[in-house]
């Protein structure tokens, strides 16, 4: 049983299909790349896997304790308590918080801790919240974020503030990350520096990353397997090197050889 299935998914805007009839299957601990030229329907497949919209037709099902489950109309945070965490292609921080705010925020999320215990304050709210932010020092320290802990987000570096993006992403505990377009707006040193942290999340975390992006040589250095999107189809899928060589990715999509 995969992971994360993604059966005939189909999403039309009126009378255009924007997504239709895709099928992906991820599997545990596997890093998946999702290509195609703007407009392909990538960040759309995106947000009907997450809850932000609702498939016009088709089925998304997580593996969750040994059983499929159904993720189609359920919100965002509801699919994200189940272990789906992503990004976004326009970075999403909470910019006027600490970075430490932003990650102990995604941390909540997970805590549960009572509401008579934090609404009175009791000695459990204040075990459970050094808790919280001793792991969130932990996480930002392995992405080399510990020293900006009490910046706010707004004043990171551009290529910081996609790590803490991340950051706050894995601090759901998700089981899979998408990641949308993280290279967006980077310059070359910055995109080797992001596909080393790749390459390191998914050694440290052992979790399952779906990525959108549009720098074909870091989806051709990190990736297992590929997916080609063309008109919200998939038009290929295969190894790195089977997508390279193939007539029709060339043709629709990179326009020559790598």
């Amino acid at each position: 049983m995969p992971l994360l299935e993604i059966k005939e998914l189909t999403k039309n805007f009126g009378g255009l299909a924007a997504v239709s009839n895709v099928n992906i299957a991820l599997e545990e601990n596997q890093l998946v790349g999702l290509i195609g030229p703007n407009g392909a329907g990538k960040t759309t497949l995106f947000n009907l896997i997450t809850g932000v919209y609702e498939p016009s037709e088709g089925d998304v099902l997580l593996e969750v304790d040994g059983k499929n489950h159904r993720l189609n109309g359920q919100k965002p945070y509801a699919i994200a308590d189940l272990g789906l965490s992503r990004t976004f292609q326009n970075i999403r921080l909470f910019k006027d918080l600490t970075v430490l705010d932003n990650v102990l925020i995604a941390m909540n999320s997970k805590n549960k801790e009572g509401f008579f215990s934090s609404v009175l304050r009791l000695p459990a709210f204040y075990s459970k919240e050094a808790e919280l932010k001793e792991e969130a020092l932990k996480l930002l320290t392995i992405f080399d974020l510990q020293d900006k802990a009490e910046n706010l987000a707004r004043n990171l570096p551009y290529g910081e503030q996609r790590r803490l993006e991340i950051v706050r992403a894995l601090a759901t505990k998700p089981k899979i990350l998408f990641l949308d377009e993280p290279a967006a707006g980077m310059n070359p040193q910055e995109t080797a520096a992001l596909t080393l942290l790749i390459r390191k999340i998914q050694k440290e975390f052992q979790i399952t990353i779906l990525l959108i992006e549009h720098d074909m040589s870091l989806v051709m250095d990190v990736c297992e397997r590929i997916y080609v999107l063309e008109y919200g189809r998939i038009l290929a899928e295969g190894v790195p090197e089977e997508i390279k060589n193939n007539p029709e990715v060339i043709k629709a999509y990179l326009g020559g050889d790598l």
